[in-house]
């Protein structure tokens, strides 16, 4: 049945090409933005993920401006520890040449001491944006290390910075003091005493170890006769029971500093006993120490059932006010002047390269771990980004064919509604 009122082979015919009309407009679109999902009403799905991304690539480059801050720094860092482990070798090569008896000693201690006084100026302008990571005698919490922020990390709670924490080497040569009063004294935090036994453990389990907290070692020798060794020189106080300000004026003390573990303290009295006896001209089969983990292993060879010397660890406070030296402070002990002054300095010397030398490698290892970190980085953006391109890019290609299939089906619809809308026109004859 014919009708002018509805034409279903026209309306019919309308929805097609709006239908094409629709789909050339979608398609312009992707090929005016390069995009398959340029908006959330493309495909929310796809576009919620792309944009997350997307911000996780934003981050990422500020991580890496991070990374390349901390970089600098560190670079700054380690080319000063190198700098000073050459002065002190040069340092070294002095003190060999003091210990021939026919040189000029007095000329030999003015270059060591001027050598001193480069190191400290190289410790003191070893800094990068106001950061000088080769002091380290702040007692506040967590001042001993920098955190890099070194990536993002998202998981089902959201995403965060990951940083990479980068230790300080302290490397100057300030001296570190004990307060003689305030602050919790423990005069015998740890003790063992050395009789026929010959050994013993200074153990520093349980002591709980903080930022400005002071140590010593306190020697209390007894041989009345003197006939195993020496009671005037194996005694660093008046009384068995040390004072505090005995402990303040001691020196074989260490003060920590923040990042220091119980083995560090071992480690840095040991350091200072070395010094002590080579100063005092104690012979190791006297009294000896090594250190393993938190404890200290002590010796002696000439102690028996009546003469005996106990070794004391006594502990202060940090809230005493306490002063965290430097890692190169002894170098103010270096004396060459005289021939035993010489000879305790080279000693002296050895832990002094050591320390400068593992500050370097540590700065040189924590280098390299943050240009890996960067190269990552820079991988894992370039995979976010071609992740992200798979997702919401078109394809071109395939958006031109689509394009002018398109064109050709809107020519025929255009056509085929032109038919339908003559076709009423049919009906006048009917009536002529």
């Amino acid at each position: 049945m014919s009708s002018i009122l509805t034409n279903d082979s026209a309306s019919i015919a309308l929805m097609t090409l709006q239908g094409v009309n629709s789909s050339i407009a979608d398609v312009q679109k992707e090929i005016a933005t390069g995009k398959r999902v340029s908006g959330a009403d493309d495909n929310a799905a796809v576009w919620a993920i792309a944009k997350t991304m997307q911000a996780d690539v934003e981050g990422y480059k500020k991580v890496s401006d991070s990374l390349a801050l901390g970089s600098a720094t560190l670079s700054v860092a380690r080319q000063g520890a190198e700098t000073i482990t050459d002065l002190l070798t040069e340092m070294k090569g002095k003190i060999v040449s003091a210990q021939g008896e026919n040189v000029d000693r007095a000329k030999i201690q003015t270059d060591v001491d001027a050598l001193r006084e480069q190191i400290g100026a190289v410790v003191d302008s070893a800094q990068f944006n106001g950061l000088n990571l080769l002091k380290n005698q702040d007692s506040a919490s967590g001042s001993g290390a920098v955190n890099v922020l070194g990536f993002l990390q998202r998981d089902a709670s959201g995403v965060r910075g990951v940083d990479i924490a980068v230790a300080k080497h302290d490397l100057g040569t300030a001296q570190s003091t004990i307060s003689a009063t305030g602050g919790t004294y423990d005069a015998s935090a740890a003790t063992t005493t050395l009789n026929a036994t010959q050994t013993g453990t200074v153990s520093g389990a349980g002591i709980t170890v903080s930022a400005g907290m002071g140590f010593n070692l306190q020697i209390f020798g007894t041989d009345g006769d003197d006939s195993s060794f020496s009671q005037a020189d194996m005694r660093t106080s008046a009384l068995a029971a040390q004072t505090q300000a005995e402990m303040a004026s001691s020196e074989i003390s260490y003060v920590a500093r923040d990042g220091d573990t119980m083995n560090d303290v071992m480690t840095g009295l040991k350091a200072a006993y070395d010094r002590y006896a080579a100063d005092n001209g104690i012979a190791t089969s006297t009294l000896s120490m090594t250190v393993s983990g938190n404890n200290m292993s002590i010796a002696s060879s000439v102690t028996t059932g009546s003469d005996t010397i106990a070794v004391t660890l006594a502990s202060l406070s940090s809230d005493a006010g306490n002063t965290i030296g430097g890692g190169l402070a002894s170098l103010a002990d270096i004396d060459v002047s005289t021939g035993s002054g010489a000879t305790t300095a080279l000693d002296q010397i050895e832990g002094l390269l050591q320390t400068s030398v593992n500050a370097a490698a540590s700065f040189g290892s924590d280098e390299k771990r943050l240009d890996t970190q960067t190269a990552f980085n820079s991988k894992l953006t370039s995979a976010m980004q071609s992740g992200i391109g798979t997702l919401v890019d078109a394809d071109m290609e395939e958006a031109s064919a689509r394009l002018q299939a398109l064109q050709v089906q809107q020519q025929l619809s255009i056509q085929a509604l032109s038919i339908a809308n003559s076709a009423p026109q049919t009906l006048l004859g009917l009536f002529r």
